[in-house]
């Protein structure tokens, strides 16, 4: 059988099979052990820049799950001097409460409450930033998600690269949870297994085209010059665009070594499907190409598709070209194969979680897959219930939107 009888469908499952193999091999390499995530404050302790005055802000809305606890976190900083501004756009929001006892509990911390109910503009979290950045008395501003917990070395850390005029951005990847059930250990996975790993993989070949809202921590001057948080309120992708108009600078972004950890809560598959739909969408907003090339981030279907090709060329090989092909497609499969599983150990953490949820890493890769077909053709995002173009902008349509979600939300 001459080598032209393989079919076209037959050579792209082989390349995808093989791309698919590599890149899973990448980001198991690239992901640290959890062991030493941190990587060690102890380094940065004698840079004078951390001395210097940190204004925190967390822009909330709504008592998520662990709230007061991961609020707490940001307490309990060894940093000298740093302020907690935390912002609600509702009186009614019952993070209040939380933010209440949390000063309660902390009466000698600088922990102020932002409650302010005026809208600037279709982006609602960055019209909240807007209003609490007026009480910001610091050098230093760091902007950090409130379904985060930190460690007591980590505004240290993050604030230590600003003592090089040449850094603009500080921003950190995540280490996810699930609080609750099954559909928030999936969702944890989203980022444990696929979202950190890709972003290692981009910065390990030189990427630095991202901001996380993890964290986000720059000077003062820094936000000034790019125009405040007014020059986000129109968009989607804030974290992301805050970064890249610190980049348009010319200042350098920095990943921290420090990996702070986020709560994945969304209790149905539909909120975790809109959820990560939604983050997908965001990327193909941002970055197209990128985004076009996500197929072969998700190993365990073309894992599959490997071991039927081989399967298939096996017990067909008529000649040398057939099973030299087999051969390709069964070694592509079995990199794939392992590199997948040694994802999974070096994202998992402990042994326990690693044998619980290894069987949900194909319905993870599986469901990824189909998110990312969505993802290509959607143009809209459901955020807070109301449906929100991608591209953001300040078209009366996202501005209807974001009033939508000002009526139906506790704040933003």
């Amino acid at each position: 059988m001459a080598a032209h009888t393989l079919t076209v469908c037959q050579w792209l499952l082989l390349v995808g099979c093989g791309a698919a193999s590599l890149y899973a091999m990448l980001a198991a390499v690239a992901m640290p052990f959890f062991a030493a995530r941190r990587g060690g404050a102890a380094g940065c302790q004698t840079d004078p820049f951390t001395n210097v005055g940190v204004s925190v802000l967390k822009p909330l809305c709504g008592a998520e799950p662990r709230l007061y606890e991961n609020l707490r976190t940001f307490c309990e900083q060894r940093h000298g001097h740093f302020q907690l501004v935390l912002g609600v756009s509702s009186p009614d929001d019952p993070a209040i409460a939380v933010v209440r006892r949390l000063q309660a509990a902390y009466p000698l911390h600088d922990i102020e409450l932002a409650v302010d109910t005026r809208v600037h503009g279709s982006n609602l979290k960055v019209s909240n930033l807007i209003n609490m950045a007026e009480r910001a008395r610091h050098d230093v501003i760091v902007i950090a998600d409130s379904d985060i917990a930190v460690e007591a070395d980590y505004l240290d850390t993050v604030a230590a690269p600003l003592a090089d005029p040449r850094v603009g951005v500080v921003t950190c990847l995540y280490v996810a949870q699930g609080v609750g059930g099954f559909w928030p250990r999936v969702g944890a996975l989203f980022i444990n297994e696929w979202f950190a790993p890709s972003v290692r993989v981009a910065h390990a070949a030189g990427s630095r085209r991202f901001g996380f809202g993890a964290t986000l921590a720059l000077r003062r001057e820094t936000l000034e010059q790019i125009g405040g948080f007014d020059a986000l309120k129109n968009c989607l992708a804030d974290d992301y665009w805050l970064a890249e108009h610190v980049r348009e600078l010319g200042l350098q972004t920095v990943l921290s070594r420090v990996m702070v950890a986020t709560d994945v809560i969304e209790p149905t598959f539909a909120s975790l499907w809109q959820r990560e739909t939604r983050w997908l969408r965001t990327i193909r907003s941002v970055n197209p190409l990128g985004f076009a090339f996500l197929f072969i981030t998700f190993p365990s279907p073309w894992i599959v598709a490997g071991a039927w090709l081989t399967g298939s060329l096996a017990v067909r090989s008529y000649d040398g070209v057939h099973l030299w092909v087999a051969l390709a497609s069964a070694v592509c499969t079995a990199t794939g194969f392992a590199a997948r599983m040694l994802l999974h150990l070096r994202s998992a953490r402990h042994e326990r979680r690693f044998w619980r949820d290894l069987p949900l890493v194909p319905l993870r890769d599986v469901l990824l897959a189909a998110q990312w077909l969505a993802g290509a053709f959607g143009s809209h995002v459901v955020w807070r219930g109301a449906r929100v173009p991608v591209g953001g902008g300040s078209a009366p349509a996202a501005r209807r939107a974001a009033l939508r979600v000002m009526e139906t939300s506790d704040g933003g």
